[in-house]
């Protein structure tokens, strides 16, 4: 699979990952990993929060920080 940011300049460039947010296949150079807290509730446990991350794609990375 290559990236959709970089198909579209002309570029076949191997994708690394996928953004969380549209599904669009990004490369190194179009990628980006942002972290989060995620909030459990486990059956007959105390709530636990850990971090974790995901990749947006430019567009959708400029979306969140909004």
């Amino acid at each position: 699979m290559h990236c959709l940011d970089c198909h579209t300049q002309g570029a076949a460039t191997p994708a690394v990952g996928i953004c969380r947010a549209c599904g669009a296949a990004v490369c190194t150079n179009h990628a980006r990993v942002l972290t989060h807290e995620v909030h459990r509730c486990p059956f007959l446990a105390p709530p636990a929060e850990a971090p974790a991350r995901s990749v947006r794609c430019f567009p959708c990375a400029g979306a969140d920080s909004r």
